[in-house]
Order: structure tokens, then sequence, then C-alpha cells
């Protein structure tokens, strides 16, 4: 077509304009009729849907999309869905906050329920389905909002293919999966040491905690020693929980503690006795070398506890208070009871902190400290999304076998290829580092409930061990509202009848079969067929060892294979502290803000020029450059589109040779690092390419495309300027989407975005001869560099005219220079060009003057 560029082109209005056409147009709907080989499918990072994208989400889903872009330019049909996590703790906190109401499940549905317009300090109690209504409620909306975002950031995702994780398809899935796992053994319910999150009232998995400094206070409490050995002195940063002490554990080559291994000590203010054993984990180092065992106070505690066989004695009731006991009953023996319960009477029903306070005041005064309390610093567990420390409670919970499968999935590890390749180590060290099966059972109520119900024996006892599974052709199911084969819902909670499993499953029970999910496991098997495994899994390295391991888990034991070929590992975006910019910590700068300052091609040149596992800060200095690059594709464009003459098929002249030469060479260093996962190569090769072509290339060839040379020498530039145009382009436009396609259609058909991925082979086709090279331009650019350096230091217009320039180098560039020698004469002003003999030095000499 015949180009037909503006008279002043803008950057203005392009990012509503083009997406609006490209959802009419379709341009990136999956073709489902191509076979597994032709396609490339993504296994896309659904976001957590609660509150507002943070720009760590640009980065990621922006260098996702480039390489989904590049994918579909090199003929691949692109299988790219969006999913929204929109269950679990973060969606239900903010439900909390927002509405003003908290969850109570023995109200009854109230259908007319209406939250209140200004939330007060006391929340609303109401029932489960209202609640689960007003988080489907927020959730809605979020999610319009995050799509609308990451359509403003022109990511080319496949909008049909959206799928929530409440969503009726992935329950169905995520119950599915689940009792096949209960089928094979792998998913089973136990009382067992749990890790509890006290504000949320749930349980948490191993994979979710985070470490953070606290500061505290140590306490060295004095216990009785074995006969008239004396007080043996342990320091602890926990003394509320000395009610729950089993037994003092020492370094096995500890010989200070050499003659008390195997020995009892009595517990200050309880009397209780507990044995001191040694454990290869103990610090001799740490505190007075010998350590307080609870039941349980740390994560050490529960490895103590378990390997050497002892008993449990919890103190701690969910809500993180201190629980009731009988002193003197089984399992709280002490040598006088009457003393220990009067003590423990006093901390009973207190928060673990004031519990602390109040211990360390009784152990004050019955003389059992033995040193004054000293602040420290200490490193201490909690929930990522929680505010308090978890504790480690004894519950009944649902848990996935995945110790048992350690080595299998280390192997599966080798299988994947990473990107880049050092994340790797993180994923094997997380795996040789578990020690504990993956609890996937939560106390919440927005979530894919469990699918199961349980019987009611005759005396009303809940059977556990027999739980009652509906057929996968039921399913989902809600066992709180529905009932199982072969019972009434009059039957419910009586005895001879049934309840429902409580509950829900932890998020990352659902998120860890998004292959599944998006690809119609088990719904749409042609598809599932056409897309799985996956091509790539995009995802940050903080989430490794939770949605990347789980996922490898459920693909192994379902399918006996990984879920995708590729796994890339994003960075994070940081704050000027490098801590990672969250949705929790609020503040900063939001995808929006940048979107409306710089646009979205500037802020997606930002994020594709960041490597993959590097955290990054927002830069606005390269904001800035990104959108002077847009803004100078436009107007480059304009000035080749707007030649006048007949454009050659093939070059005729030196410079636009080795041009098109060196282009050539970018496109195939483009399209390996492409084909590498690693876009920012790509991206820094065409851009350093891009300004050379601009700064001098279309310098030296003005005078002559605007036929200063003649016919031959205007159609050989005009020629080159537009295939480099068209080439050029393309290759900016998985990066740049927007002004790519503005600029293609001034003078293309269709979208830029279904066009070829350029390739060398043609570039050097239409040098018209063999083994062209960039050779002539690079030294005819060095020398047009002297020229303005003398202009510009002599403080003259770059017009100004130069009486002579000799030039003395390598015979190879001196000869390549030769056949530039006009371009150069012209753009340049320079009346003699001189090119002396050969040299290993090469040198510029500048006479300014006619």
């Amino acid at each position: 077509m015949e180009p037909k560029p503006p008279t002043k082109p803008t950057l203005d209005g392009l990012e509503r304009r083009w997406a609006d056409r490209w959802a009419r147009s379709g341009v990136y709907r999956f073709d489902r009729t191509r076979p597994r080989v032709e396609v490339f499918s993504i296994d896309t990072p659904p976001p957590t849907v609660s509150g507002h994208l943070h720009l760590g989400h640009a980065l990621s889903y922006t260098q996702t999309d480039v390489v989904a872009r590049f994918q579909r330019m090199r003929g691949r049909a692109v299988f790219y869905p969006m999913g929204w996590d929109d269950n679990g703790l973060p969606t239900e906190r903010r439900v909390q906050q927002h509405f003003g109401v908290r969850c109570d499940p023995s109200l009854p549905y109230k259908p007319a329920f209406e939250p209140p317009e200004w939330p007060s300090r006391q929340p609303i109690a109401v029932s489960r389905p209202n609640f689960v209504e007003l988080c489907s409620q927020l959730t809605m909306e979020d999610e319009q909002a995050f799509e609308a975002t990451f359509r403003r950031l022109g990511l080319s995702v496949d909008w049909s293919l959206t799928y929530a994780t409440i969503g009726e398809r992935a329950r169905r899935a995520s119950q599915r999966a689940f009792l096949r796992l209960l089928a094979k053994g792998l998913a089973y319910q136990a009382d067992a040491p749990t890790l509890w999150e006290v504000d949320f009232h749930t349980a948490v998995a191993q994979a979710e905690l985070e470490d953070r400094e606290v500061e505290g206070m140590s306490y060295r409490l004095r216990f009785a020693g074995p006969e008239a050995d004396g007080a043996v002195e342990v320091e602890t940063t926990r003394p509320e929980l000395l009610a729950a002490c089993v037994a003092l554990v020492v370094h096995p080559d500890d010989g200070r503690f050499a003659a008390m291994q195997g020995r009892t000590v009595r517990t200050p203010l309880f009397g209780a006795e507990v044995p001191v054993l040694a454990h290869k984990l103990a610090e001799p180092g740490k505190g007075t070398g010998i350590a307080m065992l609870c039941t349980f106070g740390d994560p050490t505690d529960l490895v103590w506890w378990r390997e050497l066989k002892l008993p449990m004695r919890p103190v701690l009731d969910p809500d993180g208070t201190i629980r009731a006991v009988a002193w003197g009953t089984p399992g709280f023996e002490c040598a006088d009871p009457a003393a220990a319960q009067r003590a423990h009477d006093q901390l009973a029903g207190l928060p673990v902190g004031r519990a602390r306070e109040r211990v360390a005041a009784l152990l004050r005064q019955a003389g059992a400290l033995a040193a004054p309390p000293a602040r420290v610093t200490q490193t201490v567990k909690f929930y990522e999304h929680g505010s308090q420390p978890v504790e480690i409670l004894t519950s009944r919970q649902w848990f996935v076998r995945t110790i048992s499968l350690k080595q299998a999935l280390l192997v599966r590890g080798t299988e994947l290829s990473w990107h880049p390749e050092w994340m790797r180590s993180r994923f094997q060290n997380w795996v040789e580092g578990l020690s504990a099966d993956w609890c996937i059972s939560r106390q919440r109520f927005f979530g894919v409930p469990f699918p199961l119900w349980y019987p009611v024996t005759e005396d009303g006892a809940v059977d556990h061990d027999h739980p009652l599974v509906p057929e996968e052709t039921r399913l989902p199911v809600d066992p709180s509202t529905e009932v199982p084969a072969g019972y009434l819902p009059a039957d419910r909670g009586r005895p001879g009848g049934f309840v429902g499993a409580p509950g829900v499953m932890d998020t990352w029970a659902t998120s860890a079969i998004t292959p599944e999910i998006a690809g119609g496991w088990e719904d749409d098997p042609d598809l599932f067929a056409r897309v799985f495994p996956m091509d790539l899994r995009p995802q940050g390295h903080d989430i490794i060892r939770t949605w990347l391991f789980y996922s490898l888990a459920r693909a192994h034991v379902e399918h006996g294979t990984v879920p995708w070929a590729h796994a890339v590992i994003a960075g994070w975006v940081v704050d000027p502290n490098r801590r990672k910019l969250a949705k929790s910590r609020g503040g900063g700068l939001t995808p929006g803000d940048v979107l409306e300052r710089f646009g979205a091609d500037a802020v997606r040149h930002w994020a594709a020029s960041k490597r993959a596992g590097v955290d990054t800060t927002l830069d606005e200095g390269q904001l800035r450059v990104g959108r002077r690059l847009a803004t100078k594709l436009l107007h480059a464009a304009r000035f080749v589109l707007t030649l006048d003459g007949p454009a050659a098929a093939e070059a005729t002249e030196a410079l636009d040779r080795a041009m098109l030469a060196g282009l050539a060479g970018v496109v195939e260093e483009a399209t390996a690092a492409f084909e590498a996962y690693e876009p920012a190569n790509a991206l820094e090769a065409g851009e350093a390419f891009f300004w050379t072509f601009c700064d001098h290339y279309l310098e030296l060839v003005k005078g002559r495309a605007y036929g200063e040379a003649g016919p031959a020498g205007q159609a050989s530039a005009v020629g080159a300027l537009r295939l480099a145009l068209d080439t050029m382009v393309r290759l900016f436009a998985p990066v740049l989407p927007f002004v790519t396609e503005e600029v293609w259609s001034w003078w293309r058909d269709g979208s830029v975005h279904a066009s070829p991925w350029p390739e060398g082979g043609p570039l050097r086709a239409a040098t018209g001869v063999e083994g062209p090279t960039p050779l002539a331009l690079e030294a005819a650019t060095a020398v047009l560099t002297e020229v303005r350096r003398a202009k510009t230091s002599a403080k003259q217009s770059l017009r100004t005219p130069v009486a002579r320039v000799e030039v003395t180098d390598h015979p190879g560039r001196l000869a390549a220079l030769s056949e530039a020698a006009g371009d150069l004469r012209r753009a340049g002003a320079i009346t003699d060009l001189a090119l002396l003999g050969p040299t290993d030095t090469p040198t510029v000499k500048v006479q300014l003057g006619t």
C-alpha cells in the first residue's frame, strides 16, 4: 500500500486506539486447530486479586508478554491465558477490612444482607455464604481493574481463556486432583503438630513462612538440678511456654553436660521432671549451651520432639492464648500440683506477649531468674501475610506427601530448563531442606472446599477415618450445602448421618494445577493435548518453594512428567532499601501511575531491558529513554516513508549494503537471544543498531536519499531505508507493541504482531553481494564522528564546511571507506577527503573552512 504517515506523529492516544482494535480483531486469539508442535503454551501466573497491582507485576508480566509476542511472530499459535487467584487469606483479609465484617459459620444466611456503608472498628459477624458473596463481589471488581491495567500495558493475552481459581472449572479440577491424591494414598489427614497462624486462626505450610528479625528479651532460668548437683541454667526467649517444657537438650559432644545426659531436672514454677537429652542440632555456643524443648516453641522443637520421641504437653490455644490445664493429670504430672496450678492459673487466657511478662514476674518472685533479662534481636518465623510469629499447635489437618517424593522431584527439577540457570539451585536447596509434608487444609471460608463428608456413628462421633467420597462426575461439590450419595439433608449432623468436611484447601493446592485448569484437563481433552505439558512457566523467585515446587509435584504424581519445559524466573522491583515492592506494604508508584506519565511502550522498554532473576529499581531515567526510543521510531519512520522516488529491490551503494549486513547480524543476534529466553539481550542489540541507524546512517545517506547522487543512488538508499524500517519495526514489535503497530499501519496491511519475525538471510540477499559486511558503515561513522567533534569543539554549526579531512587506517577499512566517500563528503560537507597510507594507528585530521 502507498505509505501514508501523519504530518505530526505522536504517541498520544496510541494505547487506547490499538488496544480497542486488537480486542475487536482477535489478533491474539489462540488457534486451537494447530497441532501441539506448532503451539507455544504459557502457564501465566494468576495474580492475587486483593487490591492493586504493583510495579513488580508490570516488570514480570511484560517480560512474559515479550516472549509471547516473539513466539507468535515465529509462527507459533500462542496459548496465553490469564487467571485470577481470588481465593485465600489475602482476599479474606481485604474483604474483612473493606466491608468491616468477619465470618461466623454458625450464623444463618441473610439473602438481603448489605454491608455497612462505613466500616466500624468492631466488624459485623456474617454467615459463611454472606461472607463468600462479599469476597466474590470485591474480587470481581478487582479483576476488572487488573484486566484494564494489563490491557493498557499491552499484554497480548487471549482474554477468552480467562479463569479464576475460585471458579467452577478450577474448583472441579482442584477437587478432582485431591480425590486422586487420596486414592493414591498421597493425601492423608492426621492430628499432628501444625504451623499455625494466630491472626487468621488457620494452619499454614512450611513454604509460606518467611524469616523476620524482631526485638525481644532473653531470660536465664534456673531448673532444679538432679539430686545435690545444684541448679541448671537455661536461656530462653519464650518463658511463657515453660509449662510445655518436656526436655532440656544439649549437644552430644559438649563435655560440660556429659554427666547430666539421661538424668532429669525440674522446671521452675511447675516442678515437672524433664530429661536432659543429647541432639546434634543443639548449639553449644548459644546461651548456656543447654536448650529448653517445649511443645512447641519453634520448628527446631518439633524436630527434637520427633527424633527424641518425647511426649506432648500443649499449652497454647488456637487464638494464641495460654490454655487452661489441670496440673497433676496425665501429661501434666509434677511434684506439687497445687503450686503448679496456682502459677498456671495466672497465665491461662493471656496472649503470649502478656503471658511472657507475667511468667517473668513469677520467676523473679520465685528466685528462678539467674540474671536480669537481656535485650536480643532474633530471627523468627512468620506467615508471609501475617503480623505475628507462627505457632505450632496440634490439630487435625490434611497433608500431601512430599517428603517421600524428594528424590523424584529433584530429578524432575533437572528436566526443566531454568532461566537464569542459577535459579535451579534455589529449587534444589528447598527440596533438600524439606522437613514436613505439605499441609493443604486451611481453617478459612473463601476457597475450594474439600469434596468429602464424614459418617457420624450412632453414638454421635465423627468417623474421620472413612470419608465419604463423591464421584468425579459430581464435582465441584460443597459439602456444607450438598449431601453425600445415599443420605438426605435431614441426616446432616445427626447420629447415623454425616457431616461435611470443614475448612478449605490452601490456595496453593489449586494454583499448583494452573496448567491443568487453563488447559482444560479432563474437561477438554483435545485442548489439553495441544497445550500440555506447557512450554513456559514465568514466575518470581520468591515462590519457587511454593508455586513451582507444588506444580512440579502435582504434575509428577498425576501425569508422570514436568508441567512445562522452561521456567523463567523474574526478579523483584525493590524500593531504595532493597525491599520487594508489594501490595501488602502499600505506598509507592503503581503501574497506572507510570503508564499515565510515560506510556505503555516506555514501561515495557524498562521491563524488557531487565534480565531474568535480577532485582531492579524503578529508574525514571530509563523510562524516559524508552519513551524517547518510541518517539524517535515514529519520526524516523515518517522520514523514511515520505522519501520520494522508487525503491530499489537490491542495494547498489556500499553504505546501504553495509547497513543491511549489520542489521542482518543484529536480527540473528536478537533471534538467538529470544530463543534463549534472554529478551533483554535482544532489545540491547536492536536498540544499539537503531541509534546507529538514526544518528549516523540516516545522516550519511540523507543527501543521496533526496536524489543528490542521481536516481540510481537514490533508489538504493530508499530501498535500503524501507527494508531496514520494515525489519526494525518487526524487531521492536514484541517490546514496543503500540508504536510499532502505529508505524506498520502507515504502509502495511494487517497487524505487525501477526507478521513474520525478520530473518537475516533476506537482508543479506538484498545487498546483491556475497558475504556483505558492515565495515563501510563502521568506518564512515568513525570519520563522521570526528568531523562533528571538530565542529562542536570550534563551536561551529554541523553544516559548517570542512576544507580537508585526512584519514589513516587499516587497509580494509580504508578500502571500505573509499566506497562510501561520496556519502561521507555530503554528510560532513567535506571538500577534500584524503585517504592516506595504511597504518596500525587510525587517525582523522579535520581542517575546517572552505
